[in-house]
C-alpha cells in the first residue's frame, strides 16, 4: 500500500545548479539537502520543506516540463506569491479549480511549478 509522496523530481540542464540554489532556497524558502556522495556526484541538488522534497537532477537533453508539475500546497498564499514576483519569479493565478486559490510559476529553467492553498469553508458572513 502507498504512504506518501517521498519525492518529486523534476530535470535540469548541467550547469544550472547555483540558479537553483538561488531559486529553491532563497526564493521558496526551502532548505538544500545533501545528496548521498554517489548521488551528488551526478550534479543536481534536493530540497526540502516541512513535508515537501524536490529534487533536481542533471539531464544533458533537458527539456523543461511545461504540463507535468509537482502541486505544492502553501500557507498565506497571497503573500508567497508576492515573495516570488519579488524573487523575480512569474506568477499566473489561476480560478479553475474549485475550493483553492492556485498560482502557476516557473523555476529558473522553465519547469512549471503549482502552487495552492484551500480555502477556509465556513469562514465567512452567513455561515
Amino acid at each position: 500500500m502507498l504512504t506518501a509522496v517521498d519525492h518529486v523530481q523534476l530535470a535540469a540542464p548541467p550547469g544550472s545548479e547555483p540558479a537553483l540554489r538561488a531559486y529553491y532556497a532563497d526564493v521558496l524558502g526551502m532548505t538544500e539537502i545533501p545528496k548521498p556522495p554517489a548521488l551528488a556526484a551526478r550534479g543536481g541538488c534536493w530540497f526540502r520543506a516541512d513535508g515537501v522534497q524536490l529534487h533536481l537532477g542533471i539531464d544533458r537533453d533537458f527539456r523543461p516540463a511545461k504540463k507535468a508539475h509537482p502541486g505544492l500546497r502553501v500557507a498565506g498564499i497571497e503573500a508567497y506569491a508576492a515573495r516570488l514576483a519579488a524573487g523575480g519569479a512569474p506568477v499566473t493565478w489561476d480560478t479553475e479549480l474549485p475550493g483553492h486559490r492556485r498560482f502557476y510559476s516557473e523555476d529558473p529553467v522553465g519547469n512549471r511549478l503549482e502552487f495552492l492553498e484551500p480555502c477556509l469553508r465556513g469562514s465567512g458572513p452567513g455561515s
